[in-house]
């Protein structure tokens, strides 16, 4: 018969240890070792007892012949993220930080596939009906397809779904919800990783599309075991600043579709609204040339997109001087600087160096490093880079701009919105747009030529 025992399992990666230890050995994290009681199972001889189920063969030639079925959500940056909309019968994971927006999408998007004759089912585990109701009433979400679930116990909510299958299955969130058949709190990794299988089990079972509300640590990664990223379909991650209106989801992990797509928002009183053309926002307050702003033309998975790099660089009053980069790697900013300093003859050792994307926009292709150095020597020489120059390249450690892909695509981009001057390393195959020219930039020593 099955027994009973216990064991430390780390919150963080999974590990498990016969005892209570500070720190991992697995993962380094300290603190993270909670204890769980499993069952073991039964066996004789020393090998576990199988049920004595045979398995199913499939012939491979039969199967995918009809291809997935997508049903779109009625919001288009969604469609673009996901690859043209939800795969029937798929699991979604969207991960993002608190207040960032995830059940607010999420009703919008169960709002449109109601208003399309799809029953939704909306498991909320961290929130009473009252207040799910609230937030509907305020993003015009409600629709009479929609039935709220106001229940955590894994058990109860795969009864209502065999009942009677919706389209659409909603849980909000997984962390909260929990196995009775299983020891241990919800969110602790073995409920999560439990919870996680039976959904999956319901989605693949039923042909039930179930879209997983994630919480993220600190470090920005979808709280839990990475095993549950590896369980799902898709995986999407809500990015933003609380602080700033617009609002990316940037699919990570997709079977069914293309990944690094992202799609645009923008936060309002009455919940998201897709962003068209979010170069015309990004850029409409670019009036001047200021010392230290360039226009980067930056590729989203198949979608441009312009934003503008600022660069502030003052005299520093410290013995270290400050380093800070809002909307990029560090490190890439330190490398960029580096170049600068060895390639192109500029000092940053007695100055403070502030960079940022405006308007909370994240990049984090190689293709920023041009438009990185042309805002630092700009701001360095206080001299303004003209407003028709736009942007995009990879720096070498020699100082040498190295070409980057979609190429053409950027460069129609930056002329479409009146940018006609391509700062890039393009190859002679690529053409213009009409008006559009080139710049005379080869290496980093050149970026003085640029600035008015």
């Amino acid at each position: 018969m099955a027994r009973a025992r216990s064991v430390w399992r780390c919150q963080s990666c999974g590990a498990t240890a016969p005892k209570w230890f500070g720190r991992c050995s697995d993962c380094g994290e300290f603190g993270t070792y909670v204890e769980e009681v499993v069952t073991q199972t039964a066996t004789v001889g020393g090998r576990a007892v199988s049920s004595g189920a045979a398995a199913t063969r499939v012939p491979l030639g039969e199967v995918g012949l009809t291809g997935e079925r997508r049903v779109s959500t009625g919001i288009g940056e969604v469609d673009r993220v996901l690859g043209g909309g939800l795969v029937h019968g798929s699991l979604v994971l969207l991960g993002g930080e608190p207040g960032i927006g995830k059940s607010t999408l999420l009703l919008q998007v169960a709002a449109g596939l109601a208003r399309s004759d799809q029953r939704v089912l909306y498991v909320c585990g961290e929130e009473s009906p009252a207040q799910v109701g609230m937030r509907a009433r305020r993003t015009d979400s409600s629709a009479e397809g929609i039935e709220l679930v106001p229940e955590t116990d894994i058990s109860a909510v795969e009864r209502a779904v065999r009942d009677e299958p919706p389209g659409l299955l909603v849980v909000d969130s997984v962390q909260t919800a929990y196995d009775p058949e299983l020891a241990g709190a919800p969110g602790s990794v073995g409920q999560v990783r439990a919870t996680t299988a039976r959904l999956m089990r319901i989605a693949k079972d039923l042909g039930v599309t179930t879209v997983l509300v994630g919480h993220v640590t600190k470090e920005g990664a979808i709280a839990g075991p990475r095993v549950l990223e590896h369980m799902v379909d898709t995986v999407l991650y809500f990015e933003g600043d609380r602080d700033h209106a617009f609002r990316v989801v940037r699919a990570v992990k997709n079977r069914f579709g293309p990944i690094s797509e992202i799609g645009i928002f923008e936060m309002g009183e009455r919940g998201l609204s897709p962003v068209g053309d979010a170069a015309a926002l990004l850029l409409g307050e670019r009036e001047r040339a200021v010392p230290g702003s360039v226009v980067m033309a930056a590729m989203e998975g198949s979608r441009p997109l312009l934003v503008e790099v600022q660069a502030l660089v003052t005299p520093s009053y410290l013995q270290v001087p400050r380093r800070l980069a809002t909307g990029l790697d560090t490190a890439r900013l330190l490398q960029v600087i580096a170049v600068l300093e060895r390639r192109a003859g500029l000092a940053f050792s007695a100055h403070d160096v502030y960079v940022s994307i405006a308007g909370g926009v994240r990049v984090a292709e190689p293709a920023v490093d041009l438009p990185l150095a042309v805002a630092l020597a700009s701001a360095l020489a206080d001299r303004a880079v003209p407003l028709e120059v736009a942007a995009f390249g990879e720096v070498a450690l020699t100082g040498a701009i190295r070409p980057v892909s979609h190429g053409e695509t950027r460069s129609k981009e930056a002329a479409r919105q009146g940018l006609t001057t391509i700062v890039a390393s393009l190859p002679l195959s690529v053409t213009l747009p009409p008006g559009a020219r080139r710049s005379a930039v080869s290496t980093v020593a050149d970026l003085a030529g640029l600035l008015g």
